[in-house]
């Protein structure tokens, strides 16, 4: 069978900079080299060696061709140069230069060889002649090259500045920097670096990490790529994209760079639309090297690369006449008066009004590489991160915190990754890693003392109501009650093993081995240091609570918290895979790619049985995902139209990327580890007794501390605690009937190159999500529909619940099928004169069930809008962005002989984000106001989010927004000819320096109450312009 050899324009396109797609492979850490060696009649160059030369490090591949024609060289290191040598018996050798591969990519080498005798000097073909990275795929992508790292404005280092030039990939710059790729949930997304998945194993993060920042040094990556809907079988661990990236590795000569930036608050916008607005002062500084050797020439090879980041924190919130970039309904005087309470009568100093606060970052990564010699190659990666922020907990409009309420957000994570890549015979190759990663996760509230539960003072809370012409505002002192007792720390260890053989009759078969151990270690107890609320300041200073909580593990003596560790859930379990596919050519022009993946769920952990839940409900709550599994067919299809036209489409299905997070919650919230103490059982909080009266015996005190209500716990709670007779929160569990969540990816794309080398691509991806994981209260029936009057409001229309059994929150799957449809398209163009140009755009449509925000599962429960809240009603995604417009656009030119300069311009137009319009369901109830009167208690929520009868989750969208950046890079003189120099400057929304109008991001809360006028917000920390400069030296 002949295969057919694209020697035409198609080939000779010129690899312009951050296409959209490529034949890259996620999942993956090397590259490879495949095509087709014929004679000069078309006919197989049986038996011809091909010998591939990696000139940086010198190591040498070789393989033969086989009885089709056809070559495999798989296991390649990324990048190049490649020097690749045609050696045949028959006819006349050929030598290839100058190649380069991208990440994943299996770079196409199709060539006829000529009669011997007809061609006497050597043959010597560059690789632009042979190759563009734009044709050979089967899915949709987007590859990122060093050329890409280098210089797109990524004015935070992370490979998000890089990827979001593809209009598909959405990076939420006004929240987390999570990635949201065609419409889904940053969550499902998969990170892997080196083979180690590096994504947020857990779940707590909103940026997709583990970590506080991107935890691998940005100058240590040689490419990154991002599949939305790859078809091989070795992909897995996601649903909405896979981001992959790989490392640099040493070489024969000795290479590196250093670097070092710097930004103030000198550099940074202080007017927006017109008014000035006030900035806490700051400055962050980042610097860094990499340097790569050898150790043993064209033997051994070692690269490491380092670096730290030094900044702050800003804190943009004030009241009222304060200036600040966003300011809160409260006064100055109602805080002044909040903090001589705190201080005069409970003994606690609240902290300042945050402005800004320092931080940093260290990032490690060292990587030794092996040519053990021709055949067998081995890699060892080890990266290390540590990295903290301060944050708030309670940050809405409508609240305010003192400085002592805000935590640290830090993780320490370790990775190891070992790689074989070994070549048996010319027809059998494998590849084999082992990985291990340790997370170290902490949440320290600054009112402690830095250890995981070393908190003094419990979280206090002044609401203020009733206040004429003023918004109710609730004030935050003394520890967050989320993290009084928090701590998690995981683990896992992996196995990959990959064989591939190829036949002599052009089929190619992968197979392979997965198994990921996870082992988590997570104590999340809130109020152990107690959490009141108190109705205005007189009450405050009263000692009058509204509410008054406690929580307190079971076992051990009342006048201690005792072993905090003993709620803590501890488990693990273990995801295995086997696949495998066969890659061939149905036609000439028509490749196929064809498999299975199996994944199967393995555990003998499982969460403590409840007798009570038991009894109640008549199954145990102590189910797991032991023996669950999901078969996962793949097709992928690849065809040549013409020489200049390539059509690509595919199904599949896939699983993973769901939060483990939402599984321990059914590990920590049994009701058996620990119980919550109410204060009103108590009589504190009907205005009977004050929290000063001498009656009261505080409990719990830590040595030095004042002895009184915010220190202490009272007797009779801390009592009731070991007794276990609380009034527990919502026990969680795991649906005995759950079933793993999987998508199914259907995709057809194009991609078109000009006479005049204009690259156009298009892509359609359809998606349709099977048994996506959502939360329900698992007690609540339906006993009727509403029709009577509620609190002055039509209630018609909404659901009367009744709870007959212990509230709970069940994990389980919906029952409805939502779909995304994401539509784009690509231009990419590169000239003679320096200039680049890459534009793109996208449509989406994407649905979901429930957002899945939140790691808590009752957020989960009640963080989207609803007309009853246990309905499975399929509405637009909370991350879906329906318009993106993106441009890159790139000009080099010698303005000073010998000397580039270079600009980088990326633009962005979109669509706002979605969001509910829901009614103002809060009224007065006891002299407090309450939200969400139409439910009462059955169940409860506390918050706002029930739409009108016939409102539509997700139907509104904020106003468009547009921006662009700048980078401008100038060539220095250097000390050596062979090395580089330039100084930059990078400005992040350079459209609002130009004016303080334009560049300003709107956007609105997830629900907005429809009885106001200002439904939107000003995002004032990402509409102002950012500057940083800096230098970098490459040696």
């Amino acid at each position: 069978m002949n295969f057919k050899t694209k020697l035409s324009r198609v080939a000779i396109a010129v690899a312009v900079t951050a296409g959209l797609s490529s034949a890259a492979m996620a999942q993956v850490t090397t590259s490879a080299m495949t095509g087709q060696i014929v004679g000069p009649q078309g006919s197989p160059a049986a038996g011809t060696q091909i010998t591939i030369i990696h000139t940086p490090s010198g190591s040498t591949k070789t393989v033969t061709v086989n009885e089709s024609g056809q070559f495999n060289a798989k296991g390649l290191r990324v990048g190049g140069p490649y020097t690749v040598m045609i050696d045949s018996d028959k006819f006349e050798d050929k030598t290839i230069t100058d190649l380069y591969v991208d990440l994943g990519e299996e770079l196409p080498i199709n060539v006829a060889l000529s009669a011997q005798g007809q061609d006497i000097e050597r043959i010597s073909v560059t690789g632009s002649q042979i190759s563009s990275v734009y044709f050979g795929k089967s899915s949709p992508a987007a590859n990122f090259d060093l050329s890409d790292l280098q210089k797109v404005p990524a004015i935070n280092r992370n490979i998000n500045d890089v990827i979001r030039v593809d209009p598909r990939l959405y990076v939420d710059e006004g929240g987390s920097d999570g990635i949201q790729c065609a419409g889904k949930n940053p969550r499902f997304n998969s990170l892997t670096v080196d083979g180690v998945r590096q994504n947020d194993l857990f779940g707590l993060n909103g940026n997709g990490y583990p970590t506080e920042r991107q935890p691998f040094p940005f100058d240590s990556i040689q490419g990154v790529t991002v599949e939305l809907a790859p078809f091989e079988v070795i992909y897995g661990g996601f649903t909405a994209c896979n981001i992959n990236a790989v490392t640099k590795s040493g070489t024969n000569e000795i290479h590196g760079s250093v670097f070092v930036d710097y930004t103030s608050d000198s550099m940074r916008g202080d007017s927006l639309q017109g008014e000035d607005v006030e900035l806490g002062s700051f400055d962050e500084v980042r610097y860094g090297f990499e340097i790569g050797a050898p150790l043993i020439k064209d033997k051994l090879f070692i690269y490491a690369a380092y670096e730290t980041f030094q900044g702050s924190n800003l804190f943009n919130r004030g009241p009222i006449g304060s200036g600040a970039l966003n300011t809160v309904d409260v006064t100055q005087g109602e805080l002044d008066e909040i903090v001589q309470i705190a201080n005069d009568l409970y003994g606690f100093q609240t902290g300042t009004i945050p402005t800004s606060l320092d931080n940093e970052d260290d990032k490690i990564l060292i990587k030794l590489d092996w040519n053990i010699n021709d055949s067998h190659r081995a890699e060892f990666a080890y990266n290390y991160n540590d990295g903290n922020n301060f944050t708030q907990s309670d940050g809405d409009g409508n609240e305010f915190e003192f400085q002592e309420h805000l935590y640290e957000r830090g993780t320490e994570m370790q990775s190891y990754a070992a790689s074989f890549y070994s070549d048996w015979t010319d027809k059998f190759s494998t590849e084999l890693r082992i990985n291990y990663l340790d997370v170290d996760n902490r949440q320290i509230s600054l009112a402690g003392d830095g250890t995981v539960g070393g908190n003094d003072f419990g979280e206090v809370q002044v609401e203020l109501t009733g206040r004429e012409g003023l918004d109710n505002v609730t004030v935050y002192l003394g520890s967050d009650d989320s993290r009084q007792a928090n701590d998690l720390n995981y683990d896992q260890l992996s196995l990959i093993f990959r064989g591939f053989y190829y036949f002599d009759n052009g089929h190619t078969l992968t197979f392979g081995y997965e198994r990921d151990d996870l082992d988590v270690f997570n104590l999340f107890v809130q109020h152990t240091e107690t959490e009141l609320r108190f109705d205005g300041i007189d009450n405050f200073r009263a000692g009058l609570p509204s509410r008054y909580e406690y929580n307190g593990i079971i076992t051990g003596d009342v006048n201690d918290a005792g072993d905090l560790s003993d709620a803590a859930a501890n488990w693990g379990y273990q995801i295995n895979a086997a696949y495998v596919q066969d890659e061939f050519y149905l036609t000439d022009d028509l490749r196929v790619t064809a498999g299975l993946r199996y994944e199967w769920y393995t555990t003998s952990d499982a969460p403590d049985e409840n007798p009570g839940f038991v009894q109640e409900y008549g199954f145990s709550n102590s189910t797991n995902l032991d023996g669950v599994g999901l078969i996962q067919p793949r097709l992928g299809l690849n065809y040549t139209l013409s020489d200049a036209t390539e059509i690509r489409g595919g199904v599949g299905l896939f699983s993973g990327g769901n939060p483990n997070v939402w599984l321990s919650n059914n590990f920590s919230n049994t009701n058996t580890l620990q119980t919550g103490i109410r204060g009103r059982s108590f009589g504190y909080t009907d205005g009977s007794r004050s929290l000063f009266d001498d009656d009261i015996n505080y409990l719990q005190v830590e040595d030095g501390a004042p002895v009184g209500p915010g220190y202490g716990v009272p007797q009779d709670m801390a009592e009731a605690a070991r007794l276990g007779n609380g009034s527990n929160f919502e026990l969680n569990y795991l649906d005995p009937d759950f079933d793993i969540p999987s998508e199914w990816k259907f995709a057809l794309g194009m991609t078109h190159v000009t006479e005049n080398d204009y690259v156009f691509e298009a892509d359609i991806i359809y998606s349709i999500f099977q048994d996506s994981a959502i939360v329900l209260r698992g007690d609540l029936e339906e006993t009727a529909e509403r029709t009577d009057t509620a609190n002055g409001d039509i209630a018609t229309g909404y659901i009367v619940y009744d709870s007959p059994r212990s509230a709970t929150f069940v994990l389980t799957n919906a029952d409805p099928d939502p779909t995304a449809l994401s539509i784009s398209g690509s231009m990419s163009k590169s000239w003679d004169n320096g200039i680049q140009v890459t534009t793109g755009y996208n449509y989406n449509d994407a649905e979901d069930v429930q957002p899945m925000n939140s790691s808590v599962a009752f957020s989960n429960y009640q963080n989207r809008a609803f007309t009853n809240p246990n309905e499975q009603v399929v509405a637009t995604s909370d991350w879906n962005i329906e318009h993106r417009f993106t441009v890159d656009f790139r000009y080099t030119h010698e303005f000073i002989a010998g000397y580039e300069t270079s600009f980088s311009l990326f633009g962005v137009i979109q669509s706002g984000n979605v969001y509910s319009l829901v009614r103002d369901d809060r009224r007065e109830v006891g002299g407090r106001v309450r939200d969400n009167q139409t439910f009462g208690f059955t169940p409860f929520l506390d918050n706002g989010n029930i739409l009108p009868i016939g409102g539509q989750r997700n139907g509104e969208t904020a106003p468009w927004w547009s921006k662009i950046d700048l980078a401008v890079y100038q060539d220095l003189p250097t000390f050596n000819v062979d090395h580089s120099a330039n100084a930059f400057f990078v400005i992040d929304n350079f459209t609002n320096l130009l004016n303080d109008d334009w560049g300003v991001l709107e956007e609105a809360s997830n629900t907005v109450f429809n009885n106001v006028d200002n439904r939107t917000f000003v995002n004032g920390d990402t509409s102002l312009w950012t500057m940083r400069v800096g230098v970098n030296y490459r040696f």
